[in-house]
């Protein structure tokens, strides 16, 4: 899949999306040479109607501050992000909405149905609810950003592919080809002995079909050795450098909660490095 426009989901509440997220997406998109959008939202609260609540607690006025702290936020993040972008002298345009505090998620996943990828920063302290909603529900890969700032110019020296012969795990190559023709380094990790691997077909032939993009392939089958798959990827993408992971999210929604894979959700909850979801 080649990519040519790109959005930055940036939340504004209860804390805002750190700075060097927007320095790291604004490189990522410079480096593939895609438009890049930034959308932030401008939460309100819904405030009940009960005369006794608000006769003991001034609720109005306690979501108007809220709101404002909300809407210096998004001022201050836009900003940012039409400073990064326009030194970088990349194409990119801001987007302003306004919604309920539960509605950002839907907000960011309807955005990035009309894009090529959306572009998530985790940290600890956010909810992973905007990040799982658009892993899920865009149907397009989202870009997970972790919570450290990276390099000031992001690099495609490497990246390492979650391997595993699944439908999620093939969605994840094929949605990223376009990153995979420009990296210098491109390793297939398969974990072995964490789980019933069901195939009689040879990793030989993922590196096959590469190779007729131009791709060269380095397959690894690691031992997992006790460890979760989690645990596996997280040192073999240390143990390479590795620039990017590229991989598929396991999980299913109900009753808008999602159950995750172990894999999955131990990435998301702390991701070592810049992670290509695909679903």
């Amino acid at each position: 899949m080649a990519f040519k426009d790109l959005i930055l989901g940036l939340t504004s509440y209860p804390e805002p999306t750190p700075s060097p997220a927007i320095q790291s997406a604004v490189s990522f998109a410079s480096v593939l040479g895609c438009h890049l959008a930034a959308v932030a939202c401008e939460i309100h609260h819904e405030v009940p109607g009960s005369f006794l609540s608000n006769a003991l607690i001034d609720i109005p006025a306690m979501a108007a501050r809220e709101a404002e702290k909300s809407r210096q936020n998004v001022a201050a993040l836009l900003t940012a992000f039409e400073k990064v972008a326009g030194k970088a002298g990349l194409s990119h345009e801001r987007i302003f909405e306004k919604c309920f505090v539960h509605e950002v998620s839907d907000v960011f996943v309807e955005y990035g149905r009309m894009r090529d990828l959306m572009i998530i920063p985790a940290a600890p302290s956010y909810d992973h609810w905007h990040a799982e909603s658009v892993i899920f529900g865009t149907g397009k890969p989202t870009l997970i950003l972790p919570e450290r700032a990276l390099a000031e110019t992001f690099k495609l020296n490497t990246v390492m592919v979650a391997w595993d012969f699944s439908r999620t795990a093939a969605r994840a190559i094929a949605d990223a080809i376009g990153i995979l023709e420009k990296a210098k380094d491109v390793r297939v990790v398969t974990v072995q002995n964490e789980k019933e691997i069901d195939t009689k077909r040879s990793s030989e032939e993922v590196a096959k079909n590469l190779s007729r993009h131009g791709i060269t392939v380095t397959l690894e089958d690691v031992d997992a050795a006790g460890r979760s798959i989690g645990e596996v990827l997280k040192a073999s993408a240390a143990s390479c450098d590795a620039d990017l992971l590229v991989m598929g999210a396991y999980g299913h929604s109900r009753f808008r909660e999602f159950i995750l894979g172990g894999a999955t959700q131990s990435l998301l909850s702390d991701p070592p490095l810049p992670i290509m979801f695909s679903h």
